[in-house]
């Protein structure tokens, strides 16, 4: 949405909240910018906004403000736009102020971090989300750098078809594929997305990381319909076989961090080193989770297999540069 259109529907908005009567659509023509002067042009840009207006779930009302009115007219409640008194006890407050930082990427990171500006403003007092006590023990991680997510994300959440290139597993080359897409997934620590596969007319799944240049949408907003009986994530678990868990590391992690990594570890140790733990964790993939270990920044330290210890070391220093 364009930056003027925004403005003008937010100058609808507040005319309309502001009204004790019905307005009619020309006395919010002379009242609100950025209307055209003639008519038809006028007419077909309000009720494009209308219809906007009502999308966002805003309560735009339609009537008259007495019998003698030939034209009907619009506003907006107060007491049905206003939301209600949100009250959150302090576990409530605490818990969706941890999820709103799972988000790191850039895509989600303002979205995350107003909500969390608000909910800190509705929670009770005692309930600081900033409180390091409240989240003891949760190191909640999700990295989001695949391109592809973003636009993704979006497709899904206005029902879009979408095509993209995909390189197969096994395969060296990419294959275009067009997907009405259902849902977007985490597993495992990468990010998937199941839909329908037009071409292959049946359910698939595609990881994020093996799509190639650009997510282009294939069709209007509204135009995807996700089956009721569709279940992404039990998906995505039926299509996601990893190889055996064959690979070990041995990690020096700073005490009282590295709680996700202390969970998976066959052995938990004291280190030579005061205020640290060697702690053994078995893995399968070594670029993935040289990413994972390289989130923990300075509380972790990767002292074998040297290849995964180089991986996390170039991924520091190109964080540094």
């Amino acid at each position: 949405m364009s930056k003027r259109r925004t403005e003008r529907l937010l100058s609808v908005v507040v005319l309309l909240l502001s009204s004790r009567r019905y307005l009619t659509a020309e006395e919010i023509r002379a009242a609100v910018r950025g209307y055209p002067d003639e008519h038809e042009a006028f007419k077909r840009m309000f009720e494009r906004d209308k219809e906007e207006l009502r999308e966002l779930g805003i309560p735009l009302e339609t009537g008259v403000n007495n019998a003698l009115d030939e034209e009907p007219g619009y506003r907006i409640k107060k007491q049905d736009y206003e939301l209600p008194e949100i009250r959150l006890e302090a576990d409530e407050a605490a818990v969706l102020g941890i999820a709103s930082r799972v988000w790191q990427s850039a895509a989600l990171a303002g979205a995350a971090a107003g909500a969390l500006l608000k909910l800190k403003a509705a929670a009770p007092p005692g309930s600081d989300q900033d409180d390091d006590k409240q989240s003891l023990g949760i190191e909640p991680r999700l990295s989001t750098q695949e391109p592809a997510f973003g636009p993704l994300w979006e497709a899904v959440r206005d029902h879009r078809p979408v095509t993209f290139d995909h390189i197969a597993g096994g395969r060296s080359t990419a294959t275009k594929r067009e997907l009405e897409p259902w849902g977007v997934v985490n597993r495992r620590g990468r990010w998937y997305v199941a839909g329908h596969d037009r071409t292959r007319n049946a359910p698939r799944v595609f990881r994020l990381s093996r799509i190639t240049g650009p997510v282009r949408m294939a069709g209007p907003a509204g135009s995807v319909t996700v089956p009721p009986d569709a279940d992404v994530r039990e998906l995505v678990k039926s299509w996601d076989v990893s190889p055996a868990r064959d690979l070990t590391a041995v990690l020096k992690v700073r005490a009282g961090a590295g709680f996700g990594l202390r969970r998976w570890a066959s052995e938990v140790a004291p280190d030579e080193a005061q205020g640290w733990d060697r702690v053994t964790v078995s893995f399968a993939d070594v670029p993935w989770y040289a990413d994972h270990l390289a989130s923990f920044g300075p509380d972790v330290v990767v002292l074998e297999p040297p290849d995964l210890r180089e991986a996390v070391i170039r991924r520091l220093k190109g964080i540094l540069a």
